[in-house]
């Protein structure tokens, strides 16, 4: 079922958590996932984003996926596993706002890969957020977190896909609340209601 936004009120960036994908919703691979098959979650990953949902947060979902520009996978398989994401988080009661995903390579000088901040500003747009400001970046990379705080999204990085070794790198993560995993985050986001 398609999101839709039919507030009047303003709506409050506190309440909306940005997720990346490989390495924290599903597990990742340097060899990039490039098939539905190839798509695994992570244990609780499901779970949690419908947890978010329930307890009223807005999910979205901003992800490199540089494997569309080097031809390992097109646009179709992509949107294949986009579909059954929605469709497990669907059979938990829960919902996943929107997908923003840059199909670019590193070299492409697009404005939507990570670091940058443009699959943020698509997913304010698209949701019709005034503001990210206060909003929730979940990722296991620097760059997750890099484009969540130039929109003024608190980063929050888990130690799943990448995340242990952007944590033994620690550069840039001052600001950073750590979890053991997406499941982890969601449990206390949703015991705290931040």
């Amino acid at each position: 079922m398609p999101f839709s936004n039919k507030h009047t009120t303003k709506l409050n960036p506190n309440k909306l958590v940005i997720l990346d994908r490989d390495g924290v919703i599903n597990h990742d691979s340097d060899a990039y996932i490039k098939s539905l098959s190839e798509w695994v979650p992570l244990p609780g990953a499901i779970d949690a984003i419908a947890k978010l949902s329930l307890a009223g947060f807005t999910v979205a979902i901003a992800t490199n996926q540089s494997g569309i520009a080097r031809g390992f996978y097109d646009e179709t398989t992509l949107q294949a596993m986009h579909d059954h994401l929605q469709s497990l988080v669907a059979a938990k009661g829960g919902q996943v706002a929107h997908i923003a995903y840059c199909p670019h390579g590193p070299d492409d000088h697009c404005d939507c890969r990570k670091p940058l901040p443009g699959l943020l500003v698509e997913i304010q747009k698209k949701l019709a957020f005034e503001s990210l400001e206060g909003s929730w970046m979940v990722g296991d990379s620097l760059r997750d977190l890099q484009a969540g705080e130039a929109v003024g999204s608190r980063p929050v990085l888990v130690r799943t896909g990448k995340g242990e070794k952007t944590l033994s790198n620690n550069v840039g993560l001052e600001k950073v609340i750590i979890y053991r995993d997406l499941a982890e985050f969601a449990d206390w986001l949703c015991t705290n209601k931040k």
